[in-house]
């Protein structure tokens, strides 16, 4: 019997910070749910509100696992820092159930997706969709953090075949 696996995907932004959330078992990955956390207000207030948001949802999905895509090297260090912190409570949102935090590199999450790590936002959009058989229109920050939990099942399954070609 295979286990099913529910993964968290999250794309911090202090604006909008995207969540996905999928299962994952076997070779199959399926969607339960998506959107984004539009916020509003001082920098303090936006965090508290990715924070309390994330929160709820942890609580309502109870996840296994968390993918988040890895800070980059932002245009400038102001902008470095509030997506820091943005990423940083998101990830506090999550701490109360202790589960396993794996981080991915955007380029690595877009090719594990695309097959091109320097892919635009709506072609990471439309295969999203295609992996996850949806029709709907997916926000772009919801599609990002889809993209991060199914890149983060990928390689979930790469890593049980290596773990089983060293056994064998």
């Amino acid at each position: 019997m295979t286990t099913v696996v529910r993964i968290l995907g999250i794309d911090p932004g202090s604006q909008v910070t995207g969540y996905g959330i999928v299962e994952h078992s076997g070779a199959v990955t399926r969607p339960v749910a998506w959107g984004g956390i539009k916020t509003n207000g001082s920098h303090p207030e936006r965090l508290k509100q990715i924070y309390v948001a994330l929160g709820r949802i942890v609580a309502e999905h109870a996840p296994d696992e968390i993918a988040i895509e890895r800070v980059f090297l932002h245009r400038n260090a102001d902008s470095a820092l509030k997506l820091g912190q943005a990423r940083a409570a998101a990830l506090c949102a999550t701490f109360s159930l202790d589960l396993p935090i794996h981080e991915y590199a955007a380029r690595h999450i877009k090719k594990a997706l695309v097959g091109n790590g320097g892919a635009q936002k709506a072609q990471v959009q439309h295969m999203v969709k295609i992996v996850l058989g949806l029709r709907e229109k997916i926000e772009a920050d919801a599609a990002d953090a889809l993209a991060a939990a199914v890149c983060h099942a990928h390689q979930r399954g790469v890593n049980a075949l290596v773990a089983g070609a060293k056994t064998a």
